[in-house]
């Protein structure tokens, strides 16, 4: 099955800032974390940056991946925007998260993984 490439945009006008996925608002997940940052932020890494990175990795990998990967994510791609209007589509987001990829694990998984029995 393949899956249709999404494109995510963020929009500068004045004070105002929008984001998107596929030309519709992007949902910030403040239910899995909520920053206090007021709205979504880019080119620094703070609240509205951290809660764009998890915004979007919660809508592009689900909300499973988003709360362990949004730090490097919001380090390596979000503070790194310089420009008021940006665009990422799924390959590029892709791309810059697959060697950082969180599996989720619990510990009785974990240390059967680490005594190889499984």
């Amino acid at each position: 099955m393949i899956v249709p490439m999404k494109v995510y945009s963020g929009r500068r006008e004045g004070e105002r800032v929008t984001v998107t996925v596929d030309g519709q608002p992007l949902d910030p997940c403040l239910g899995l974390r909520n920053f206090q940052a007021g709205g979504f932020e880019w080119g620094y890494g703070g609240s509205g940056p951290s809660q764009l990175a998890l915004a979007i990795l919660a809508e592009h990998a689900g909300p499973q991946a988003a709360p362990g990967g949004y730090r490097h994510f919001v380090q390596t791609v979000i503070a790194e925007i310089e420009t008021g209007n940006w665009r990422l589509t799924s390959d590029e987001i892709d791309q810059r998260i697959a060697p950082t990829t969180i599996v989720p694990m619990d510990l009785k998984t974990l240390m059967r993984k680490v005594k190889g029995e499984i």
